[in-house]
C-alpha cells in the first residue's frame, strides 16, 4: 500500500485490513495471525474477563512483533480493569465500541495509543470525532453480532461519514473480499474492517459447528433482531424464532431479556449450540464457502482489490 494511505500510517500496517475484535472469535491466535499477515489484528475483548484478557494480550505480544489491537465494548462491566491491562501491557491501539468515547479516548491517547471508535450513525462518528479519537470505524447494517437500529447500510453511511469527517474513516459490514473492499474505497473510506470472513478461519476461537453453519448459510439466513433490547444479527434458528414468535406478540423488554437469557451468544459461538445459542453473523455469510486461514483471507482480499482496481481503471481507457 502506498505510504499516503492514513490508515497504513496511523496504525503501522501494510494493508487497510482489519479484523473484527469479536466476542468468542478473536482471540490471540487470530489477532496475531491477522497482524502477521500485514493486517491488523484485534483481541475481542467482550467476552473476557480481565484475567483471560491479560493472558490473550500477552500471548498475542508473543505471536507477533507487529502492531495489533483490542476492541472494547464501553459497556463491559470491568472496563475500568481492562484499561489498566492496556497501559500495563502497553498495548499500542484500541477500538471502542458500545458506548460514548469521551470517558476513554483522552486517556488512552495520553498513554501514546491510538483509539477508533466503531459507529453506526453520522451523527455519532462526529460525536466521536470531536471526543478526539484517531479513526472511525463506520459500520453498516449488513454487519453480524450488534448493530445500529437506524439499519443504514454501508453503502448510504460512508459517504456522508467520510465526507463530514477530517480523520481516516474504515469501512464495516458487508465486506469480505477485494470486490466489497474497493467499494469501500470508492464510497470514501481509507480501510476496512471484517468480521465474518475472519470470524470462521482457522485460528478463530468459534466452534467447528458455528465455521460449519456460516459455510452452510444462503442468502437471506440472517436477520437484525431484538431492536427494542440490544440490536443483532443473527442467523435464524430455534432461538431465534423463539424471540420472532416473543416480538411477533408484543412482547416488553423484560420478557425478551428473560428469554435471551446470559451466555447466549457463547453458547451458539464458542461452544457450537446451533439450537438454543445465538449465532451472530453478518449477510456475507451468504457468500463464505471454505474455512481458510487468515493469512490467506488478508492476501486474497489484498490481491482481488489491485485487481479489480486494475479491472475498472481499463473500462474506460
Amino acid at each position: 500500500m502506498t505510504t499516503d494511505n492514513r490508515i497504513c500510517q496511523l496504525f503501522d500496517i501494510k494493508y487497510p485490513i482489519i479484523s473484527g475484535g469479536m466476542v468468542w472469535c478473536s482471540g490471540w491466535k487470530l489477532a496475531s495471525a491477522v497482524s502477521n499477515a500485514g493486517g491488523l489484528g484485534l483481541i475481542g475483548a467482550g467476552s473476557m474477563h480481565p484475567e483471560t484478557f491479560l493472558e490473550h494480550v500477552q500471548k498475542c505480544k508473543a505471536a507477533t512483533d507487529k502492531p495489533f489491537g483490542v476492541n472494547i465494548p464501553l459497556f463491559y462491566p470491568e472496563v475500568d480493569r481492562l484499561m489498566e491491562i492496556i497501559i500495563d501491557e502497553k498495548v499500542p491501539i484500541v477500538f471502542t465500541s458500545a458506548g460514548s468515547p469521551k470517558k476513554y479516548t483522552a486517556f488512552l491517547k495520553e498513554n501514546g495509543i491510538k483509539v477508533a471508535q466503531v459507529v453506526s450513525s453520522l451523527k455519532f462518528a462526529l460525536k466521536s470525532q470531536e471526543a478526539g479519537v484517531d479513526a472511525i470505524v463506520a459500520e453498516g447494517f449488513e454487519a453480524g453480532g450488534h448493530n445500529g437500529k437506524e439499519e443504514t447500510t454501508t453503502l448510504c453511511l460512508i459517504p456522508p461519514i467520510a465526507e463530514k469527517l477530517s480523520i481516516p474513516v474504515i469501512a464495516a459490514g458487508g465486506i469480505g473480499s477485494g470486490k466489497s473492499m474497493l467499494a469501500a474505497f470508492a464510497l470514501g473510506a481509507e480501510g476496512v474492517q471484517v468480521g465474518s470472513r475472519f470470524a470462521i478461519t482457522k485460528e478463530s476461537s468459534a466452534h467447528d459447528n458455528f465455521k460449519n453453519k456460516i459455510v452452510d448459510a444462503q442468502e437471506g439466513d440472517t436477520i437484525l433482531t431484538l431492536k427494542d433490547l440490544v440490536a443483532v444479527r443473527l442467523i435464524k434458528n430455534e432461538f431465534y424464532q423463539k424471540v420472532a414468535d416473543a416480538e411477533a406478540r408484543g412482547a416488553n423488554k423484560d420478557e425478551l431479556s428473560e428469554i435471551l437469557g446470559k451466555r447466549r451468544s457463547k453458547r451458539g459461538i464458542f461452544e457450537g449450540d446451533l439450537v438454543e445459542g445465538e449465532i451472530e453473523i453478518g449477510q456475507i455469510s451468504a457468500q463464505i464457502d471454505n474455512i481458510i486461514t487468515a493469512k490467506e483471507v488478508v492476501d486474497d482480499m489484498w490481491s482481488s482489490f489491485l485487481l479489480e482496481k486494475n479491472r475498472i481503471s481499463q473500462l474506460f481507457n
